[in-house]
């Protein structure tokens, strides 16, 4: 009996980390990124800062690509100017820093833009929000279950 009861809380506990696994997004044949929608209902996407690895929570209301301080740690993102960031938890104090390259599994990158430093993403130092600094140099389509990027033709 005890040997039935751990085979099923192990199986729950495959399933459970199988749900909070993000499916991996995809680059079609026309260069558009899909990413699809996590089972929570948000949109993550791996990929880099400076080569440093991170988990993208996708944020359409974030002005800047924004990092907990262990995560800048890592990215190699120190220094910056002092800011504030106005958050649905209220006013954080944190800084501006520049990166060196931000990409996205699949081979979307940009480089050079300003991240915000301070605040803590998700249960894990691993994952950022992608704002809106990012978001602009692409093409955003979103429908139930899927979000594509396609870079703008400037």
């Amino acid at each position: 009996m005890v040997a039935f009861w751990l085979a099923v809380m192990g199986l729950l506990y495959w399933a459970m980390d199988r749900w909070q696994q993000p499916r991996a997004a995809r680059v079609m044949a026309t260069g558009e990124l899909v990413i699809p929608r996590h089972a929570d209902g948000h949109f993550r996407i791996a990929g880099s800062i400076n080569g440093e690895p991170v988990l993208f929570l996708v944020d359409t209301g974030a002005s800047v690509v924004s990092v907990s301080e262990a995560l800048a740690r890592r990215a190699g993102l120190e220094g910056g100017e002092p800011a504030s960031f106005r958050t649905a938890n209220g006013v954080r104090a944190g800084r501006m820093v520049r990166a060196g390259k931000i990409a996205l599994q699949g081979g979307a990158a940009v480089t050079g833009l300003r991240v915000g430093v301070g605040l803590q993403i998700g249960a894990d130092d691993a994952q950022a929000l992608l704002g809106q600094n990012f978001l602009q140099h692409f093409e955003v389509h979103m429908d139930r279950d899927t979000m594509q990027l396609r870079a703008r033709a400037d």
